[in-house]
């Protein structure tokens, strides 16, 4: 573990990766922008309902705080959408260098099914946190529980998603994963952990999933060389 992401470190300075972190930058800043303009005249509209006396400055600024907590609570959500997206660049850039021959036999996803991955992901992230939300609110007496529940919850669904990723270029059919594709469950908890709290961090958390992506590569590709026969 600690090797895969020595070396997911050191190759941020690819140019690849460099180009991949603008483009997930950007996309990531759009869809928030999108999010509190959204906001906005969402606000708007129902202030003009109920208060309907110079209710612009009051929509806007309610905007404002929701969109900040949004991109708080969002984040790791749309940045996992976001690099399911791009999430082909990094794995290609990975296995070209490190592993060429899995490379050449790589079939890399389209941007629909990447999109598909990306949607089923935020569908996850959303789903399983809204049924913990009750055992979130029921641990805030504890102090840190609700802080260790949520990132064990999150990092069981990034560790998915990141393997997902790499298993997508090799796999004509998710339900052959198991078939040398699949992490174990320990590796993938802690892989997804790693990420989970990576997100956590301000303006590390833009880099977060384009190395989680490729730490994954690494520990997906040097499994299946261990269960490889020799």
């Amino acid at each position: 573990m600690l090797e895969a992401f020595q070396l997911a470190i050191s190759q941020m300075r690819d140019r690849k990766i460099i180009l991949l972190l603008g483009k997930v930058l950007l996309t990531t800043l759009g869809l928030l922008a999108i999010l509190g303009i959204g906001l906005f005249f969402l606000l708007s509209w129902l202030f003009a309902q109920y208060l309907p006396a110079d209710s612009g400055f009051a929509a806007a600024a309610t905007a404002a705080i929701l969109s900040i907590l949004a991109s708080v609570f969002l984040f790791r959500v749309i940045a996992i959408f976001v690099i399911n997206i791009f999430s082909d660049d990094v794995v290609d850039a990975v296995e070209s260098k490190y592993y060429p021959a899995r490379c050449e036999q790589a079939k890399p996803p389209s941007y629909a099914l990447g999109l598909r991955m990306g949607l089923a992901s935020a569908g996850r992230a959303l789903g399983y946190n809204l049924l913990a939300a009750p055992l979130y609110i029921g641990l805030l007496i504890t102090g840190v529980g609700t802080a260790i529940a949520f990132f064990a919850v999150n990092a069981i669904l990034i560790g998915r998603d990141l393997q997902d990723m790499v298993a997508s270029r090799h796999l004509k059919d998710f339900r052959d994963i198991e078939n040398g594709w699949q992490l174990p469950k320990i590796t993938r908890f802690i892989l997804g952990l790693i990420i989970a709290l990576l997100l956590a961090v301000p303006f590390v958390n833009f880099l977060a999933p384009i190395v989680g992506a490729a730490m994954a590569t690494h520990l997906v590709h040097r499994q299946r060389q261990e269960e490889a026969p020799t």
